[in-house]
């Protein structure tokens, strides 16, 4: 089967950390993916993994935690991480032109050097919003990736989609610098406005069962990880999104 990591952050919300990871192991996790909101005690938060017989091979730290390189690192190291994304940037950060997108491509390369210097990987998590074509006609995703020629990208394919641009193209077109996805779902038209319009994994219109195999044929993707952004019970969308990769090769 695929090996299928959660993204913690589908489980912000749950009462019990500790409980929460035991469940997922439960489930037949065998890894996860961290957020930066998890950090603070890394060491409890290593213990916890292994007490649960869990790795964290992929992390997502805020631009302003990786600013501070070493202190990454440090967080990656103890918690036994292979590669770091940034996931994120708010709107103030954002331009209609191609200004702040340059300015972050050229603060993600200078971070990347680094970061790849000390033997991890290091790229993007994207949202819809650098689908949205810039005054030039450049969308941020390009300007990043062209700009910042050696990071990776943590492809989220449902904000692909949501972001109106067609998956498979951005595969053919960049597939080589896609080292992880993010396996998410996007409900029926209408369904789910509790939340927001998500699915677990494959009990929506994504089609993951034959999406799953090109992401593979035509991405250099070592890690899949399951994320829903607004479940109403995360351990429902875990369970039913590890049943969904359980049947793929």
């Amino acid at each position: 089967m695929t090996e299928l990591s959660y993204q913690l952050y589908s489980a912000r919300n749950y009462p019990s950390f500790p409980e929460l990871l035991t469940k997922l192991s439960e489930i037949g996790y065998k890894q996860v993916e961290g957020y930066g909101g998890l950090y603070a005690d890394a060491a409890g938060l290593r213990a916890e993994l292994d007490k649960n017989g869990l790795t964290m091979p992929t992390g997502h730290f805020g631009l302003d935690q990786l600013k501070d390189t070493a202190g990454a690192l440090k967080i990656a190291e103890t918690l036994g991480m292979k590669r770091l994304y940034c996931p994120f940037i708010m709107p103030d950060q954002r331009s209609t032109d191609e200004s702040k997108w340059l300015e972050l491509a050229n603060s993600l390369a200078e971070i990347g050097e680094k970061v790849t210097a000390a033997g991890y990987g290091f790229g993007w998590h994207n949202h819809d919003f650098e689908f949205v074509a810039t005054t030039s006609g450049r969308t941020p995703m390009e300007i990043i990736l062209e700009t910042a020629p050696k990071i990776e990208w943590e492809c989220d394919v449902a904000w692909v989609i949501r972001g109106n641009a067609d998956p498979l193209a951005w595969f053919d077109r960049y597939g080589d610098r896609i080292t992880a996805v993010h396996v998410k779902d996007l409900s029926v038209e209408g369904e789910n406005p509790e939340e927001s319009g998500w699915a677990d994994v494959g009990h929506g219109r994504v089609g993951w069962d034959v999406l799953i195999e090109e992401v593979k044929a035509r991405t250099k993707a070592q890690y899949f990880v399951a994320e829903h952004d607004n479940p109403t019970d995360a351990i429902r969308f875990g369970t039913r999104s590890f049943a969904t990769a359980s049947k793929w090769s």
